[in-house]
């Protein structure tokens, strides 16, 4: 037998309304911070302006979301700031991150110390603590590694698992990938080194065909020739 809810005809239409709202309004399908109040402050000091901006917090304290989305799956985490469209969207439980513009730390989900300035910087890090990129795709491709500051466009660009690199200026070591313990000062310093260590290039252009361990120059386009030869020292042109 099936049973039918009919409405009596003189049933006011509001009620209908009311109904079906409250229905579209459980609480089950409603994120866990409370209506925002004014300039979006939340217990626990966190503030979030945006849409679905730290939509799933739970426990985690002085956390700062800005822009769509941004910090949207941080439930633990603390001291947070992410400002930009999805910017820290998939961390977890990551804390003491900073991640500012468009695509920012993207994937980060519980790696903590981080910080990326600039359009996909850190995008694919996962896992990385302590990795600061400063610049429009620096550090993208980082995922797990630790301990890497890349300063200008597409620094460290390619860097996966590489440790302890720092790179300044744009396309400083942006084919290196799992290599560790280099250092590339200057446009293009150590461009092509992918798996080459302890390296140190000082100037535009340093070193920028080597792909090998333990090389030292310093000037402009210093030992550019070199393709593979190690534990080398220039000085100059």
């Amino acid at each position: 037998m099936h049973t039918l809810i009919h409405l009596k005809k003189g049933t006011p239409v509001f009620l209908i309304a009311l109904v079906l709202v409250c229905f579209r309004l459980s609480p089950s399908t409603q994120a866990v911070l409370p209506p925002p109040p004014p300039d979006g402050g939340y217990p626990g000091a966190n503030t979030a302006e945006g849409n679905s901006a730290l939509f799933n917090l739970t426990t985690g304290v002085n956390n700062t979301a800005v822009g769509f989305q941004a910090l949207f799956n941080n439930t633990t985490g603390n001291d947070n700031t992410a400002i930009g469209v999805v910017a820290l969207v998939s961390n977890t439980s990551g804390s003491d991150n900073t991640a500012t513009g468009v695509f920012t730390l993207f994937a980060n989900t519980t790696g903590s110390l981080n910080t990326g300035y600039g359009d996909n910087a850190l995008a694919n890090n996962t896992t990385g603590d302590q990795n600061t990129a400063t610049g429009v795709n620096a550090l993208i491709s980082n995922t797990t590694a630790d301990n890497n500051t890349a300063t200008g466009f597409e620094a460290l660009f390619r860097n996966t698992t590489g440790t302890q690199n720092t790179a300044t200026g744009a396309f400083a070591l942006v084919h290196n990938t799992t290599a560790n313990n280099n250092t590339a000062d200057g446009f293009q310093a150590l461009l092509n080194n992918a798996t080459g260590k302890e390296n140190t290039a000082v100037g535009e252009s340093a070193f920028k065909t080597a792909n090998a361990d333990s090389n030292t120059g310093v000037g402009f386009q210093v030992a550019f020739h070199n393709t593979s030869g190690a534990r080398n020292t220039a000085v100059g042109h």
